[in-house]
């Protein structure tokens, strides 16, 4: 059995934040009806790279769901909505501020027509303080929320990191939200606002930077290998530094292209054995009982030395063998990973992270796979709906419309794009 089966979702969100929480409901059974325009989320048509064919965007964000076209802009149309709404366990949206007041459906509405029903908000603020009604995208809350001031080299500009915290991350903390609400409202009768702002997404997300600013009240961060003092004020960018108790770092190997790299992280324990096979490498065979390295204390403060010298290591071997050789001495490291090493990886697809779809549309496309592993409901993904697929599915199933309803709503206009004004 599914672990949602029996939760039914009603999904008005769009673009990527909204849909991810979804979607990954839908991978854990849930029936989720994505309510769209007629006209349809906005990411079909979005950086399409087939011609007359959802896009990546779309596909990779929507799998497993049901589609639904209302023109809510109609009375006919706002009836499904109500009548929709009655028949949900979960109603999530992410538009901008004030957008579903004025389509007549505040929360308080919402709660009346429908007393158990859990509602997820998506903001990029939130719906209280001075930047309620600012909009926001990604980079925007990343930006905002702590992300980009600290990531990057500390002499270059503040970077934005190629996961999609902002977006992503907040769809995966409205799903603890919303499954946290749906079991109390299981126990009390009465469901409940689930809001999360992007911004506050990523503070949450930052939060070993927020560790670090308060240490910074007390003194310098030995860590670090840029310099830092007590009463600096801002958690400094600092590169690749692990920012962890323990040092690491991204170092080069051969044959050094832009992603050769690998991550180190050279722990208390494992320093010993790590010296002795530089050391071999490099005929230096007292750097295991060199002073200047002796104690991870001495290590943090001759750190740029000591990087310098698994570098010269690194360069004889690729980031694969030499993940072999650190491996073996267990030492923490990871080869930095490119789209196209994991899209190859054995590893991947033995954890079934990149599957492959088939579209109507599109054809074979390759989506990434469910990250949570339930033993006992293992998930199926399938693709994506076509614009309002499912619309008269769900009327039926769902609603209990029979085909003289359906056809006075639709000759209303109730699914359909509104004629233009002459």
């Amino acid at each position: 059995m599914e672990a949602l089966k029996g939760v039914r979702i009603l999904d008005m969100t769009h673009v990527q934040a909204g849909p991810t929480c979804s979607q990954l409901l839908a991978w854990m059974g849930a029936d989720v009806i994505k309510f769209e325009p007629p006209q349809g989320d906005a990411t079909r048509g979005q950086l399409r790279d087939v011609p007359n064919a959802d896009s990546l965007y779309f596909t990779m964000l929507n799998c497993n769901k049901r589609s639904i076209t209302v023109n809510m802009k109609t009375a006919e149309g706002k009836q499904v909505f109500v009548d929709l709404l009655k028949s949900c366990d979960i109603v999530m949206e992410n538009f901008g501020p004030g957008v579903l007041d004025r389509f007549g459906f505040p929360w308080e509405k919402i709660h009346a027509i429908n007393p158990r029903i859990v509602m997820g908000s998506i903001k990029g603020f939130g719906s209280s303080g001075p930047y309620a009604d600012f909009k926001a995208y990604e980079n925007v809350a990343q930006a905002m929320g702590g992300a980009m001031s600290t990531t990057g080299v500390p002499e270059g500009p503040p970077y934005v990191t190629g996961a999609q915290i902002g977006d992503s991350g907040t769809g995966l903390h409205l799903a603890i939200g919303l499954l946290a609400a749906l079991r109390q409202a299981e126990r009390t009768g009465l469901g409940q606002y689930v809001e999360v702002a992007m911004m506050d997404g990523v503070m949450n997300l930052c939060r070993v930077k927020w560790r670090d600013h308060q240490r910074l009240w007390h003194g310098g961060l030995s860590e670090y290998s840029v310099p830092t003092h007590k009463g600096m004020g801002a958690a400094p960018r600092a590169g690749n530094d692990s920012g962890g108790g323990q040092l690491g770092n991204a170092i080069h190997c051969k044959p050094g292209g832009p992603n050769d790299y690998i991550y180190v992280v050279v722990q208390e324990a494992v320093w010993d054995a790590l010296a002795k096979r530089i050391g071999a490498e490099l005929d230096m065979p007292d750097l295991a009982t060199d002073p200047k390295f002796a104690t991870i204390g001495e290590r943090r403060n001759n750190q740029a030395q000591m990087w310098q010298l698994i570098g010269e290591l690194a360069l004889k071997y690729s980031k694969r063998e030499l993940m072999q050789i650190l491996n073996e001495l267990d030492v923490p490291c990871g080869p930095i990973m490119s789209t196209e090493d994991l899209f190859n990886d054995a590893h991947v697809k033995l954890r079934d992270m990149m599957v492959e779809l088939d579209h109507p549309q599109r054809g074979r496309w390759h989506n990434v796979g469910m990250p949570i592993k339930l033993s006992a409901s293992a998930a199926k993904i399938e693709r994506s709906p076509l614009l309002g697929e499912h619309t008269e599915e769900v009327l039926r199933q769902v609603l209990g419309y029979d085909d003289a309803r359906i056809a006075s709503l639709k000759s209303a206009g109730a699914f359909s794009v509104p004629p233009r004004k002459a």
